[in-house]
């Protein structure tokens, strides 16, 4: 049984909530943004892979783009910068690294960071055998990227495939 104080009291609570509500919900500030088209996000991550003039005119009308993946089929996603990790175009993630995006150890892979990704690896050695997108190896990364002492030390952890089947 409750109460008159009790009553008062949460019926004053429920009064500012329910005043509070309709303002909640009709500030645009406030609502949720509509999720990017979902072939602007696919042309954006083509264009990561090796066109630079037209992910710098894309970001510059779409600045979350560059935030943005793309599912190929079956949990196979990629970004932009992934796209340019993994053919080797270091200008393109760079650029994406410039403006924000979001590396990652294959990325950083192809770039040769040996200072970063040497570390990361000696303290998660399992990500030795992780696949990137499409299933392509950090063994692979380092070599589309060039880096020797990245590709040796992958070779020497037990990597040997540059690509592993995810579809």
């Amino acid at each position: 049984m409750m109460n008159r104080k009790t009553f008062i009291k949460h019926s004053l609570g429920g009064l500012a909530l329910a005043s509070v509500t309709p303002i909640y919900a009709m500030s645009p500030d406030l609502q949720e943004p509509e999720p990017l088209d979902i072939k602007l996000v696919k042309e954006f991550v083509i264009a990561g892979h090796k066109n630079l003039p037209l992910v710098k005119e894309m970001l510059a009308a779409h600045p979350n783009l560059i935030y943005a993946r793309y599912d190929w089929g079956n949990s196979d996603f990629e970004e932009a910068i992934e796209g340019a990790g993994h053919i080797g175009n270091k200008e393109i993630a760079n650029y994406l690294i410039s403006q924000g995006a979001r590396v990652n150890l294959f990325v950083l892979t192809m770039l040769g960071k040996t200072d970063l990704v040497k570390p990361t690896l000696d303290a998660y050695p399992e990500l030795v055998f992780a696949k990137g997108p499409h299933g392509f190896t950090l063994l692979h990364h380092a070599k589309v990227g060039e880096a020797k002492e990245l590709y040796d030390y992958l070779i020497a952890k037990g990597l040997k495939e540059t690509h592993i089947k995810i579809k």
